[in-house]
């Protein structure tokens, strides 16, 4: 089943009703939000005091499996148990008495309906699961542009991970370390939101599609964007050697692109719906690469208008022939 081309407004998502009496508070809340992205710093509300010389994040299954799963509907949590599924199963990454990490996009303080960061129903729903496999723990952290209080509360993350039975861990002076990334540029001795993995023996990316006026796009790799501390707009002139080295610090166990919506102009904010498309798709996989030249097509474009996808490739973090993992593919409606 190919994306539907209509917009979001046309074709109507569940709870339009709310959607259209909420759109002009939204729109401000967005507009404001994508003012903040343009002036903010990035600085974290906190200053590292710890050094921890290099690290790697490295998180991956040691275990063969199918590498990638491609799943079409409208509604997020059968969507996720469905990729899952196609994955081999939720066992095949989370085992009893595992503390799993799950990193979401909560950049804005924005409303989920206008896409600019992960949607509660999906961050709930794989810390249900999680929690229904078996784990001792999940969690839940990033370190967002806007007061990382104020965004878990207004997107619905917080609520939804609470209600699931997770914890969120918001960002605080002593989980920052100093850090770099092995052989890394831009990466070195730099402040990273390091502190939530100790002790944790999974990592689930967690992202929605969206467009990026700077790196093209923002997907599963860019997601991790959100480790970095400091003054990370610094980076902004250099977007995709960062996102190669941020794809060498992370190696994560699953990653999950929220395309059910795609914001396809004006990201990482957004403004309005128009900025949005139903394109009802869902894809998982290991191999974060992949899934994020599949992903970038739900935006009309090719995995060859981000340069980083080429970069990583070359370096051996991933292949962006997602064709080449045989994605399984399925329909939820």
């Amino acid at each position: 089943m190919k994306p539907d081309d209509g917009n979001v407004g046309d074709g109507g998502l569940s709870r339009r009703e709310f959607l259209e009496r909420s759109v002009k508070a939204g729109v401000t809340v967005s507009a404001t939000a994508a003012l903040g992205f343009a002036l903010h710093d990035d600085t974290p509300p906190t200053t590292p005091v710890r050094s921890r010389g290099e690290t790697i994040l490295d998180y991956r299954l040691k275990t063969p499996g199918p590498g990638m799963a491609i799943v079409t509907g409208r509604e997020r949590a059968p969507m996720v148990q469905r990729a899952l599924e196609g994955l081999g199963g939720l066992g095949r990454f989370v085992s009893a008495g595992d503390r799993v990490l799950v990193k979401p996009n909560v950049g804005f303080a924005i409303p989920p309906e206008l896409g600019a960061t992960s949607h509660p129903e999906l961050v709930g729903e794989v810390v249900r699961l999680c929690l229904a496999q078996g784990a001792a723990e999940v969690v839940v952290t990033d370190n967002p542009v806007n007061d990382a209080e104020s965004c878990f509360r207004l997107t619905g993350i917080e609520e939804a991970v609470l209600a699931a039975g997770g914890k969120v861990i918001l960002p605080r002076e002593d989980q920052f370390q100093v850090s770099g990334v092995p052989g890394g540029k831009l990466l070195r001795e730099w402040p990273m939101l390091l502190g939530p993995f100790q002790g944790v023996d999974k990592v689930i990316g967690l992202c929605p599609a969206k467009d990026h006026v700077r790196s093209g796009a923002t997907l599963t790799v860019k997601n991790w964007y959100g480790l970095l501390g400091g003054r990370r707009n610094l980076f902004h002139q250099r977007i995709h050697d960062v996102m190669l080295e941020l794809a060498m610090l992370v190696r994560p166990t699953l990653v999950i692109l929220d395309g059910v919506v795609t914001m396809m102009h004006n990201g990482p904010t957004g403004g309005t719906l128009a900025d949005l498309k139903e394109t009802r798709t869902m894809a998982a996989g290991t191999d974060p690469v992949a899934v994020d030249a599949f992903g970038v097509t739900l935006l009309g474009r090719s995995p060859r208008d981000l340069p980083w996808i080429r970069r990583a490739a070359a370096a051996g973090l991933g292949t962006p022939d997602y064709e080449s993992l045989k994605p399984v593919r399925a329909d939820v409606g």
